[in-house]
């Protein structure tokens, strides 16, 4: 059995839905690392006896160092309207879990910001007033869980826009474990950070029926300890409606 296959959420022959690790590259970037994207295309290669070529598209990204739900696209048919989707404000539902060293001000809330992207720190802020060249970033969230030292947030992301969730909590003086960039007072072991891609929601882009994919976060303390607080945390990866 190929390595992968373990973190495999969800394939048929369209799509491919992976469980990304902290660290891992959801495409290659200008470090010249290998991807995730390199690791489905061995894993397709290897399973289907398919010499050559391998087509993956790949229509949405997550952060690095983030982990959980990410989507490739086995097909042309697929990728096309799948990026159609994403580019879509309500097509596609996304949640994610961060654990964060502080409670926000109340326990669930709409969160509304306007962020501007710092290319050269690679870096994005958020205020509540608007700035040039400034977009607007909104998001729900509730606190599900909570440690002695940390809170488990589940978050809504109504927009896309870069770091969105890490410069929105910031923001609001909640800081995701380990996510020195946006204000954690220490890192994590292995460089990642407590921000994971739980689930996504979307009509199957051939089969037209709505599709629902959960992805468990990464074994440590912290994680195994808060998700096993969340009522069906361990439900089975997908199903479809």
């Amino acid at each position: 059995m190929h390595s992968l296959a373990p973190r495999i959420l969800f394939e048929d022959n369209h799509l491919i839905i992976i469980n990304k690790m902290p660290g891992e590259l959801v495409q290659g970037d200008k470090t010249g690392d290998a991807t995730l994207a390199d690791t489905v295309k061995d894993y397709l290669r290897e399973t289907y006896n398919k010499p050559g070529n391998i087509f993956l598209g790949i229509p949405h990204r997550i952060d690095r160092p983030t982990s959980g739900v990410v989507v490739y696209a086995k097909t042309e048919k697929a990728l096309v309207r799948m990026n159609s989707m994403f580019r879509s404000a309500d097509e596609v539902q996304k949640t994610y879990w961060a654990v964060v060293d502080k409670l926000p001000t109340q326990d669930e809330g709409l969160v509304v910001h306007h962020v501007t992207r710092d290319t050269k720190k690679n870096k994005t802020f958020a205020s509540v007033q608007k700035r040039n060249n400034s977009q607007e970033a909104r998001m729900t969230y509730k606190v599900v869980a909570a440690s002695k030292s940390f809170y488990l947030l589940e978050i809504g992301l109504l927009t896309g826009r870069h770091h969105q969730i890490r410069a929105q909590l910031a923001a609001m003086g909640s800081h995701i474990k380990g996510d020195l960039k946006y204000g954690a007072q220490r890192s994590n072991e292995d460089g990642g950070i407590h921000l994971h891609a739980r689930s996504i929601s979307f009509l199957h882009p051939v089969k037209k029926q709505r599709l629902t994919v959960l992805a468990k976060p990464p074994k440590d303390v912290v994680w195994d300890y808060l998700s096993s607080v969340v009522s069906g945390a361990n439900d089975k990866t997908w199903f479809m409606d």
